[in-house]
């Protein structure tokens, strides 16, 4: 893989930028709530070191939502909180309060929603920007820490993670969240590439 310019990552923020804009009007319009996102950093690292970056370095439980994809690059974006952040999410968009009894089925099936929403809207600006076809699987809610996730996967420790800190703002709530894009060998190449072709086009 070749070395990441400070204009190469600025690139790759913009598309993310522009993802993270259509997926908080998308969650805006689904759950009636006011959702603002900014993302103020974006960082690329090998995949061995996720679990010490975003600081979820010794945390367990992180609600994770992840989807496969398929295209011009390979790879899975997963959406991750914090368990403290995800429970204030889910009360923040549901109006649900703490002790309710169905908060986790309401909790699970709220953050895959939004995940869903999150990474496809993510996903679907990058595709569209670039003039290519991305393909997912289904969506997978995980709760665990990132270096057991990961090292289910069976990452190779050659692949590279485009990590990026996320803040939701809803209402008066502010809730950080990650986005990870974990991406196949090569495939970081293919898509730095193909912003190339089209910012000099």
């Amino acid at each position: 893989m070749k070395g990441l310019s400070a204009e190469d990552l600025d690139a790759v923020k913009e598309l993310v930028n522009i993802g993270v804009g259509r997926a908080a009007a998308m969650l805006n319009e689904i759950t009636c709530s006011h959702i603002t996102l900014h993302v103020p950093t974006l960082q690329v690292i090998r995949i061995d070191e996720l679990d010490s970056a975003g600081g979820l370095s010794g945390r367990t439980g992180a609600a994770t939502v992840k989807i496969d994809f398929r295209g011009f690059f390979t790879g899975t974006t997963a959406l991750i909180f914090l368990p403290e952040s995800a429970a204030a999410l889910v009360m923040a968009i549901t109006g649900e309060s703490e002790d309710l009894p169905e908060l986790d089925a309401i909790r699970i099936e709220t953050l895959m929603e939004v995940g869903n929403i999150f990474i496809n809207g993510v996903m679907g600006s990058i595709g569209n920007v670039l003039g290519q076809q991305i393909t997912y699987l289904p969506p997978v809610y995980v709760e665990d820490t990132m270096a057991n996730i990961v090292r289910t996967a069976r990452f190779d420790p050659d692949e590279r993670v485009l990590l990026a800190n996320t803040r939701f703002y809803v209402e008066d709530i502010n809730v950080e969240g990650i986005i990870a894009m974990i991406l196949e060998i090569g495939s970081l190449d293919s898509l730095l590439e193909k912003i190339a072709a089209v910012r000099g086009a």
